[in-house]
């Protein structure tokens, strides 16, 4: 990735020292409003090669934003003091596909040969959302956004291969339009959504369960709208079992000095 000029490294900088220090351990949304939030997938560099072609294959939930050298814990094109081990509120330890920790720091899992994963997160073009007046539900309920396993499948590459996960926002019809265009504007964050409507098309069974985050309100007269979601690497460690991999915990971000605006086509 291109170095950028880090212009959010003010409000990005607070917030990584008060998850740092532990003064949040949970959901990011809404912190630094305007700056790029990430999904983390961090794996041994004997996996990386084909986690990478996994990513290119699957551009849709796993838009690559920046990738580190083996053992690095920086990721300088997204933040100047970034620390990977120590920059995000809760992190998911994994092996052999088995969660087995949930910290909030990662450095004694930290091995020299783990290869850092930044991968775009619809929080970036949340912010778009808002600033052109419409409503974010799982926002305005102060809750995690709600994300679902699909029965829609990935493209495999290498070892890797699952199941889509998707984030849901509900609208309106014409709300529902107007977050088409904006988001469409985002690839790099996910993009336009992947479906509407008619949750049980893709196999979600049950909208007031979601798989990961919490359940929303979906009002009468309200579509519920799909997105990829960063989360699926996680669906497919499950699937994969590699022997060792480190995630984010769902929506627990890290959170970079790369302003959203940076992003947009």
């Amino acid at each position: 990735m291109q170095a950028q000029t880090h212009d959010g490294s003010a409000a990005g900088s607070a917030e990584r020292r008060r998850i740092r220090t532990g003064a949040v351990t949970g959901p990011t949304a809404g912190l630094a409003p305007g700056n790029v939030q990430a999904n983390l997938a961090i794996l041994p560099a004997e996996e990386a090669h084909d986690f990478l072609r996994f990513a290119q294959a699957n551009p849709k939930p796993c838009p690559v934003l920046a990738v580190s050298e083996p053992g690095s814990t920086a990721l300088p094109t997204l933040a100047a003091d970034l620390d990977i081990r120590t920059d995000v509120p809760r992190y998911r330890v994994w092996e052999n596909g088995t969660l087995i920790a949930e910290p909030t720091d990662i450095a004694s899992f930290w091995r020299d040969d783990l290869v850092v994963f930044a991968l775009g997160c619809s929080f970036s073009f949340e912010q778009a959302l808002l600033e052109d007046g419409l409503e974010i539900r799982h926002i305005t309920q102060g809750c995690n956004v709600p994300m679902y396993r699909t029965n829609v499948a990935t493209v495999p590459a290498g070892r890797f291969f699952g199941p889509l996960v998707v984030s849901m926002r509900p609208f309106t019809p014409a709300a529902a339009i107007r977050a088409i265009q904006i988001t469409s504007r985002y690839p790099s964050v996910h993009g336009a959504p992947v479906h509407i409507g008619l949750p049980e098309a893709i196999g979600i069974a049950d909208l007031s369960r979601p798989d990961y985050g919490d359940p929303v309100h979906v009002n009468a007269g309200e579509l519920p709208v799909f997105w990829a979601c960063g989360v699926t690497p996680q669906a497919v460690i499950a699937a994969a079992k590699p022997r060792f991999c480190i995630t984010h915990a769902p929506g627990s971000m890290l959170i970079t000095d790369i302003r959203n605006s940076r992003l947009s086509v």
